[in-house]
């Protein structure tokens, strides 16, 4: 389980798409860039074994923050 998800925009200007994430995983920090379509780039190096079970926990959060 992931904890202390924040998220900011990548850019100054707030209506380009694009966003910086960080969060804990095990004890870890996690951080990473999450582009508009969805794809996730690993900042912190990749969560070896767990990067599906993450991805999918990092799309829900930033489509019910930026999305809705």
């Amino acid at each position: 389980m992931l904890t202390h998800f924040q998220f900011k925009p990548l850019y100054e200007n707030k209506q380009l798409p694009g966003w910086t994430f960080s969060f804990y995983f095990k004890k870890q920090k996690m951080t990473g860039i999450y582009h508009p379509d969805g794809k996730i780039e690993w900042t912190s190096g990749d969560p070896a074994g767990q990067e599906d079970d993450l991805k999918s926990q990092i799309h829900e959060l930033m489509l019910f923050h930026v999305y809705e």
